[in-house]
């Protein structure tokens, strides 16, 4: 793949052209009120795994309007945690098997991994239905609900992510000055969202984040996940002023521009998934201590393994 979008001098300096609506801020308050007016039920419910060095639970919570959420959590054996990771999964995939989450209970921190509603067949599975309908969508999650902010997709699971962290501070271990997220693609775009509009989240860590800048990202990629937008827009021509006022709502430009939270985002310089000036829209918006990896030979892979090697390493200097 070759370099196909700004150059690193550019991407620098680089800013979004998105606004956000002037309802933004209240459009969350409502939406999180509206779902925190349910009780949370968090329950954690212990499972046998097999692996004899980590506990690990079954965790059901209320997300979006009361709608059950699954997850696991999964800490160091016998130990106290010494801090807390709510991790957020990539598109079409789903919290899957306990043994794949491994990473932040060997650092000795727990980890809560949240299922994405609908999603998780394809991949790696899942376990949470979205039982809210929609018009006429695209194949996918991009298009669900584009009509109206209300219906969109991700209003409800951006409230799920929030939901999760709720549930992972209700754990009498957890250290509230210890809390961080982390997703890849769309995780990473979920944790950028829930820790703009989580104050309670002290780091978050977007690995080459999805759901950032979409009038930049709607058109300068032909791959998926953007692509259902154009596709749904090509059949659906007079949606169009529709479906860009609904996703402003939700673009995590203007969730970075919310979080005091440290940040630690990372970039590939030839992602053509999500590309590199998206990243640097919702990076350079950050309102809160921030830096970013770059990846230059990299596409949607990104870091990888070096990515969470550098991870481990940020948050224990960010959260000792």
């Amino acid at each position: 793949m070759p370099f196909f979008d700004l150059p690193q001098s550019q991407l620098d300096s680089y800013r979004s052209s998105a606004v956000a609506p002037a309802d933004f801020d209240s459009f969350w308050a409502e939406t999180l009120e509206h779902s925190r007016a349910k009780p949370l039920e968090a329950v954690f419910e212990p499972v046998d795994t097999g692996l004899k060095l980590f506990d690990v639970a079954d965790v059901t919570f209320s997300g979006f309007g009361g709608d059950k959420v699954r997850g696991w959590y999964i800490r160091p054996a016998g130990v106290a945690p010494r801090g807390t990771v709510v991790k957020f999964i990539g598109y079409g995939g789903g919290r899957g098997l306990p043994q794949e989450h491994l990473l932040w209970p060997a650092t000795g921190r727990a980890v809560l991994v949240m299922d994405t509603r609908g999603q998780g067949s394809s991949w790696s599975r899942g376990d949470t239905p979205d039982p809210a309908g929609s018009f006429p969508a695209h194949p996918g999650f991009m298009t669900r609900g584009i009509n109206d902010p209300r219906d969109y997709y991700y209003r409800r699971v951006y409230t799920d992510g929030v939901r999760a962290v709720e549930a992972a501070l209700g754990r009498a271990e957890t250290d509230p000055a210890k809390l961080a997220v982390v997703g890849g693609s769309q995780g990473g775009g979920i944790s950028i969202a829930v820790a703009g509009l989580e104050p309670r989240v002290k780091a978050a860590m977007p690995d080459v984040p999805f759901l950032c800048d979409f009038p930049r990202a709607v058109g300068l990629t032909t791959r998926d996940p953007y692509g259902e937008i154009v596709r749904f827009l090509a059949t659906h021509r007079e949606k169009a002023a529709a479906a860009y006022h609904t996703i402003n709502y939700f673009d995590g430009v203007h969730f970075s521009a919310r979080s005091k939270a440290a940040a630690l985002f990372s970039v590939a310089l030839m992602d053509d998934v999500c590309p590199p000036s998206t990243v640097y829209g919702a990076y350079n918006a950050w309102a809160g201590p921030k830096t970013i990896e770059s990846y230059t030979f990299n596409n949607h892979e990104g870091g990888g393994t070096w990515q969470e090697r550098r991870q481990v390493a940020w948050l224990d200097e960010t959260l000792p």
